[in-house]
């Protein structure tokens, strides 16, 4: 494997499924930030965020990012609000790997995610907070951002195909 690929982007753009099947066609890893949060944690996120509050959330995302960062090696997932932080902009930054933002329009994520309640930040009228948190996020994931790949209306294995040939 070239390089190594990092998958920021909004909840429903696909950022687990997309890493899983990349990994598959490059045969490398695949980890996923909130995978390793709540197994570390023995809890879900969402549960997390209820019993300890976000900012305590973040702070271990953040420990997560540092970790997997600095020994990064296959596809890595981030959690939507991940690269939120500056401290993990500079991470990202500094890191030698290829950042694909996974560009998702709310019509296309919100049958994914089906703003249910494992989705913490988008319990309340989920599309207007689905809405209000990328137009806070769409700015930090494009300048981060390697490389910017459309998910609208694809099929999984395309988008796959593209990430491979942008970063190989």
């Amino acid at each position: 494997m070239a390089k190594s690929i990092i998958l920021i982007g909004p909840p429903g753009s696909g950022k687990s499924t997309i890493g899983r099947a990349i990994s598959r066609k490059l045969n490398s890893s695949f980890t996923d930030t909130d995978d390793l949060i709540e197994s570390r944690t023995g809890t879900s996120i969402s549960q997390i965020f209820i019993d300890k509050g976000e900012p305590w959330f973040r702070e271990l995302e953040e420990e997560v990012l540092q970790e997997e960062l600095a020994k990064i090696a296959g596809v890595l997932s981030l959690g939507g609000g991940a690269p939120l932080s500056e401290s993990a902009q500079e991470m990202l930054r500094k890191v030698d790997a290829a950042v694909i933002y996974l560009d998702v329009s709310l019509a296309t994520a919100a049958p994914r995610v089906g703003f249910n309640r494992d989705r913490p930040l988008l319990m309340n009228n989920p599309r207007g907070a689905w809405q209000a948190l990328m137009d806070k996020r769409r700015p930090i994931y494009e300048a981060l951002a390697t490389h910017i790949v459309k998910v609208d209306d694809r099929a999984p294995k395309d988008i796959v195909d593209e990430i491979v040939r942008l970063t190989q």
